[in-house]
């Protein structure tokens, strides 16, 4: 595994659970909805971060642990 790829993945884990709070709170359990809420801003501000500034705090942690993905290099 490399770092944007489990980047990836955590934000895709990230966005299932935010929905799952939602769908609760929906339900008419207001902490979930909350929660759900928290999440999705959370994950708003990241991506935004990102887009602003061009630095992911997770890809710059994933880099560190696991290395950049080398999408170009033939096996």
């Amino acid at each position: 595994m490399c770092a944007e790829r489990i980047q990836r993945i955590l934000t895709a884990i990230m966005l299932g659970i935010a929905l799952m709070f939602l769908a609760q709170g929906a339900a008419g359990n207001t902490l979930y909805l909350q929660i759900g809420v928290a999440l999705q801003v959370f994950i708003i501000i990241m991506i935004l971060v990102w887009a602003f500034t061009n630095f992911c705090p997770s890809l710059w942690f994933f880099n560190k642990v696991f290395g950049p993905c080398n999408w170009n290099k033939e096996k």
